[in-house]
């Protein structure tokens, strides 16, 4: 059974855009906004040279890296062709407006990830 940390309201993450959510452990995890109001959370590293996705350019499911413009899916966090590489992607649940993730991914994933390059 999965434990739920909140970790903010959807309108807190702005459309089209993110919110970091650091961790002790670890690259922070980017929550994402699409203009749909979906909610989707990735590390906050681009599969490429490291870039901070958190600071990309949001676009129906996708979302731009910010230093090589690599497009990065934010449902499954792997690269669009031509480019190759995935990045690892997190359990949002959304309920009430209230957005969460889930406190065992974000205690034991992706932990040995070098923090992004900014």
């Amino acid at each position: 059974m999965s434990q739920w940390k909140p970790i903010c309201r959807v309108e807190d993450i702005p459309r089209l855009g993110a919110r970091r959510v650091q961790r002790p452990v670890g690259c922070a995890v980017a929550v994402f906004r699409n203009a749909d109001d979906q909610v989707f959370a990735l590390l906050d590293r681009c599969p490429h040279k490291g870039g901070p996705l958190s600071q990309g350019i949001v676009f129906g499911t996708s979302v731009a890296c910010p230093l090589h413009n690599w497009t990065i899916g934010l449902d499954d966090g792997c690269a669009r062709e031509p480019d190759q590489g995935c990045t690892q992607r997190f359990t949002v649940k959304v309920e009430s407006g209230q957005v969460y993730l889930d406190m065992h991914e974000l205690d034991t994933l992706a932990l040995d990830e070098a923090k992004a390059a900014a």
